[in-house]
């Protein structure tokens, strides 16, 4: 047991931002590949045969996941981290653990009331609030998987109060490792339990659509194992005690509201959009699902990946009192997002129709036409999460709460009114959703501009004008590319798309990388630094 003991203390040591971008970045793009599996496996299954079926399923996640978003996710880590680093910047860890302790006791006990809820009131939440355009066989096939899946939100939150804690002290090997892990339990649901599950010649199980609902609930197990193993090290101690008298837990109390509200009332949108789309032709739902999925992975991959690794340190400088430091380390930050947001929402557009065709064999011509509108918002989704971020390293909640319910309200009207008004359809909540976004995002940064004084000053300008140069070069490379090496009838599966989407992406990257060398962009010298060092390294083993 020793030497298993030291060896994931040592896989779990604390981290540079830096090498925390890299890893969070690397396994983001695991999980999201993996996910892309998963979704592939689950589109080939079901969406040609049983797209009714499938739309079930993507409704019964719907409830589940915003409960575990209102109570949770995003709400927790970023009010719980910067208490946290104040305590253990005083020196004061008992009163750390004391609250993180307490925080893990209190959301464990709320996702378990949450999840009784959600099985008990299935039935009517499935038929007035999310999937009201469902026929009856599917309405009973997503109430019944509504209530399998209601177990997750519990398992997630214990889950995430212990990533947390590694978070907030550099610590993020088993994080990084958590949502792979997730998924992998999801296909192996949808690989064996869907035929059925046999004990001893006994049938427990026959098997169907329902088998991929019981591998999200081992994949949320799995996760929590993952995510408990990283303690190790830590010198966690835990209580099986809530502390109301900890100032530090009833600070955290005191913030959390006004950021739960935000991601509740961001998830809110999630439900009105599948509400919407329930009432289109069946299939509609998962559609619109898997296109904002894979516009997510690169909002993952930088947005989130870069934010989350860096707001540790903008904490920390906050407690410090250096605003300064403070101001540099975000205007560095938000100028690597957009740099590499850029050319990845150009790709994400021109190349559309084969990144569908890596989650559906053949491909599909309205997830296509919606990944398209979206590929829109993958630059401003980016900004919003250092943005977002820039106010809560400064325990400021609300802010962001009250532009991002002004923002989820405008994107709900626009939604209502271009799907039946416009008759656009479901292409119509893309477009609502990229109007929104924009519009947050320029009301974030006129606020932040007060806020930080000199955040956008002539070089931040400059830089991203450079950034937008070089962007709009590259799509021209992006487009030609694209009809040099175009889709044909008989690309129909991954293996004969798969080459021609990195050939594009490669020649659009080179494109993209020599103009801002040109340009003097100094975020493309780590590229630059690491091509030397690989290309004199072998010349110099030769």
């Amino acid at each position: 047991m020793g030497p298993i003991k030291k060896t994931v203390e040592r896989a779990n040591k604390k981290l540079t931002i830096q090498l925390a971008a890299y890893l969070l970045a690397g396994s983001t793009l695991l999980s999201s590949l993996v996910g892309l599996l998963r979704d592939r496996l689950l589109n080939s299954l079901y969406i040609d045969t049983y797209p009714s079926g499938i739309d079930a399923y993507t409704v019964a996640f719907t409830v589940p996941d915003f409960m575990f978003i209102l109570l949770v996710s995003g709400a927790l880590s970023v009010t719980f981290i910067p208490v946290f680093n104040e305590r253990l910047a005083k020196g004061n860890k008992n009163s750390a653990w004391r609250l993180s302790t307490s925080l893990l006791n209190l959301m464990a006990l709320a996702t378990l009331v949450a999840s009784i809820l959600i099985m008990i009131f299935a039935d009517p939440l499935v038929g007035y609030v999310v999937g009201p355009g469902l026929d009856e066989a599917s309405h009973a096939l997503a109430v019944s998987m509504m209530r399998v899946l209601a177990v997750s939100p519990f398992l997630f939150a214990v889950s995430t109060v212990i990533t947390s804690m590694q978070q907030a002290i550099g610590r993020f090997t088993f994080f990084a490792l958590a949502p792979t892990i997730y998924n992998i339990g999801i296909i192996f649901g949808a690989l064996v339990f869907t035929n059925g599950i046999n004990i001893f010649g006994w049938q427990v199980f026959e098997g169907g659509i329902m088998g991929v609902a019981l591998g999200v609930v081992l994949g949320a197990v799995m996760q929590l194992v993952v995510s408990s193993i990283g303690l190790f090290g830590m010198g966690f101690d835990y209580r099986f005690k809530i502390y109301w008298k900890n100032k530090g837990f009833r600070k955290v109390l005191g913030l959390l509201p006004a950021r739960s509200f935000d991601q509740g009332i961001d998830y809110v949108n999630s439900i009105v959009e599948t509400n919407l789309a329930s009432r289109m032709v069946a299939g509609s739902i998962r559609a619109y699902q898997q296109a904002t999925t894979l516009s997510y992975v690169p909002i993952n991959l930088i947005g989130v990946a870069i934010s989350t690794a860096a707001y540790p340190k903008m904490t920390e400088r906050i407690a410090q009192g250096r605003p300064d430091l403070f101001k540099k380390e975000l205007q560095s930050v938000l100028r690597v997002i957009i740099w590499l947001a850029l050319p990845v929402s150009v790709v994400t557009f021109f190349g559309r129709g084969y990144l569908i065709n890596f989650i559906k064999n053949g491909g599909n011509q309205v997830m296509a036409s919606i990944l398209g509108i979206l590929a829109l918002t993958i630059l401003f989704r980016c900004i919003y999460h250092i943005s977002a971020r820039s106010f809560y390293a400064q325990q400021d909640t609300k802010t962001p709460l009250y532009i991002s319910i002004f923002a989820i309200g405008l994107n709900i009207a626009l939604a209502a009114y271009f799907t039946f008004a416009v008759k656009m359809g479901v292409q119509g909540l893309a477009w609502a959703a990229v109007t929104s976004a924009s519009i947050e995002v320029v009301i974030l940064f006129v606020v932040m501009s007060r806020r930080i004084k000199g955040l956008f000053d002539a070089v931040f300008v400059h830089a991203v004008a450079r950034m937008a140069s070089a962007t709009g070069f590259m799509a021209i490379v992006t487009y030609i590319s694209v009809q040099l090496f175009p889709l044909n009838a008989t690309d129909q599966s991954f293996v004969a798309t798969f080459p021609k989407f990195v050939l594009i992406v490669s020649i659009s990257a080179l494109a993209y990388f020599v103009l801002s060398y040109l340009l003097h962009l100094p975020e493309v010298k780590p590229v630059v630094s690491f091509t030397q060092k690989v290309l004199f390294s072998r010349a110099g083993k030769k």
